[in-house]
């Protein structure tokens, strides 16, 4: 099995298809992407391939060390950042056209107008973990 990270991105990535942000959809096209999204990690725990996953807020601050003795250095938050993650799904398939078919299931989430969002997904390797590729 191979450990994937699906990244949902709020801005960043490629346009989606439906690009409605969501601060414009309707509470009903809300509560159906969340939804759809708890219904997909629970499929793939029945399959045994979800490991975990969280949606996240816009805002976030950076954080870096300063030195011995110092306190931690922050700037932000930055919810105008160019790239900002909406939300991640870690997964253990047996193999990387797995997690890719995975991926594009869960890019067709609804968005406005109840319409799949056909968003672009990251799809990343844990580093160190041979990925299960073949060629």
């Amino acid at each position: 099995m191979a450990k994937y990270l699906l990244l949902k991105h709020y801005r960043g990535a490629p346009e989606a298809v439906n690009n409605v942000p969501m601060d414009r959809w309707t509470p009903e096209e809300v509560s159906a992407h969340i939804q759809y999204m708890n219904d997909f990690a629970a499929a793939l725990e029945k399959t045994g391939e979800f490991v975990d996953g969280q949606a996240l807020a816009p805002e976030g601050t950076w954080v870096r060390y300063d030195g011995e003795g110092r306190p931690p250095v922050t700037d932000g938050p930055f919810a105008e950042t160019k790239d900002l993650i909406a939300g991640w799904m870690v997964i253990d398939v047996d193999s990387y056209e797995r997690a890719v078919e995975l991926a594009g299931e869960l890019s067709a989430a609804p968005g406005a107008g109840g319409r799949p969002i056909h968003e672009w997904l990251e799809l990343r390797p844990f580093y160190g973990v041979a990925p299960s590729v073949t060629e």
